[in-house]
């Protein structure tokens, strides 16, 4: 039999524009920069069934959850911009990196399993998206590798990128990210009016570690955002392409949408250009 993946305890906390600087201080006082990838902007190629069964799950805070999606780091491969002829057409331009991801969550506990291959570049340009990346057959055969068997057929939906940093509590070893520039592009047809880069306000701030009990250092964290730990960047950014266009709510992820915070606020959270993988 195979070897069971590790579980950690994961916890989201959305924190609204007004209040980013005071978190990122908060995490950059307690927390070291993590010293082999402190930051990246992160991409993904996130999966679902014909019906988004999957969404449907997270929307309802069922207990298990599952996420397939196809991971790349860096900018120059962005989802939600088009490259120009040159780079479309080139055939010099080396294979690219990508993971082959499934996530799945039981309450607060979570597992993450994946694959690396290469792949053409052009398969990352955003008008390719469409198929997939990969083969199909190559995702489902890695899916259940796994341990993890669609009975539906699985479709690219979305795909999302932000600009993560990474840190880590030294007394308990905690990880916690920081991501913010969260933007979406629908890649499966009938949703929402075609956007690019559709952009969520706020940052999602993620504490992953051996238990639910917070360190005290990062307890704060808890007054200066909202818990999300329910909610995910996938389903978020799906409600926000199929929202009401010219409602300030549509952009914001259920529940979080308070007085004092402004919809059109964003404050740059990034510090350097530097790749990484985790």
């Amino acid at each position: 039999m195979g070897v069971s993946p590790p579980e950690r305890v994961e916890q989201k906390f959305f924190v609204t524009p007004d209040r980013m600087i005071l978190a990122l201080a908060l995490v950059r006082r307690t927390c070291r920069r993590d010293g082999a990838y402190p930051e990246e902007q992160i991409n993904s190629l996130y999966f679902d069934t014909p019906e988004l069964d999957e969404h449907q799950n997270s929307l309802a805070g069922e207990f298990a959850k599952s996420k397939v999606r196809i991971r790349w780091y860096g900018e120059q491969h962005d989802p939600h911009e088009s490259a120009g002829p040159a780079a479309q057409t080139s055939s010099a331009v080396p294979g690219v990196s990508v993971w082959l991801e499934l996530k799945q969550r039981r309450g607060l506990a979570s597992t993450k399993q994946r694959c690396a291959i290469d792949v053409a570049a052009g398969m990352l340009e955003p008008q390719a998206l469409s198929r997939g990346i990969v083969p199909v057959g190559m995702l489902v055969c890695a899916m259940a590798g796994f341990g993890f068997f669609s009975a539906k057929p699985l479709r690219p939906v979305i795909a999302i990128s932000y600009w993560r940093l990474r840190f880590v509590e030294p007394r308990t070893g905690f990880r916690v990210a920081f991501d913010s520039q969260v933007r979406s592009t629908v890649i499966m047809p009938g949703i929402g009016c075609g956007e690019r880069g559709l952009e969520l306000p706020g940052v999602v701030i993620e504490v992953k570690g051996p238990s639910a009990e917070l360190p005290a250092c990062l307890g704060q964290l808890r007054d200066l955002g909202s818990s999300w730990t329910r909610f995910s960047k996938y389903s978020s950014s799906l409600d926000a392409h199929a929202g009401d266009l010219g409602s300030v709510y549509r952009l914001w992820p259920s529940g979080t949408m308070h007085a004092g915070a402004s919809p059109g606020t964003r404050t740059s959270s990034r510090e350097g250009a530097t790749c990484g993988r985790n």
